[in-house]
């Protein structure tokens, strides 16, 4: 099992819009080989520095799974446009991959 996910810092009072582009998303995650699960985490928000911390979660059953769909076409399209909401964040956000060591 791998899991994949990204931290967002999003900027405060864009946490709606944000939440609105994931659940508004053309996603084919569920027609690809190895996909399990997607989740988006909503974390505290930092006021001091005027975000909140969100996280998206997908888990693949390989990581071999995961880099097929990272080099796919659903790939592509599922990105083409993030560029076009920089303002949405305070910085780029975060990649940070595991394997799975122990589970239930």
């Amino acid at each position: 099992m791998y899991i994949a996910m990204n931290r967002f810092k999003v900027a405060t009072a864009s946490e709606t819009e944000f939440e609105s582009v994931w659940r508004n998303r053309d996603s084919s995650l569920t027609e690809l080989p190895g996909f399990v699960e997607f989740r988006l985490l909503r974390g505290k928000e930092n006021t001091d520095e005027g975000y909140t911390l969100f996280a998206s979660h997908t888990i693949w059953q390989s990581e071999e799974d995961f880099l097929n769909w990272t080099k796919s076409e659903q790939f592509r399209a599922a990105h083409r446009n993030a560029g076009d909401r920089k303002t949405m964040y305070k910085g780029p956000p975060v990649f940070e991959g595991f394997k799975a060591v122990e589970g239930i």
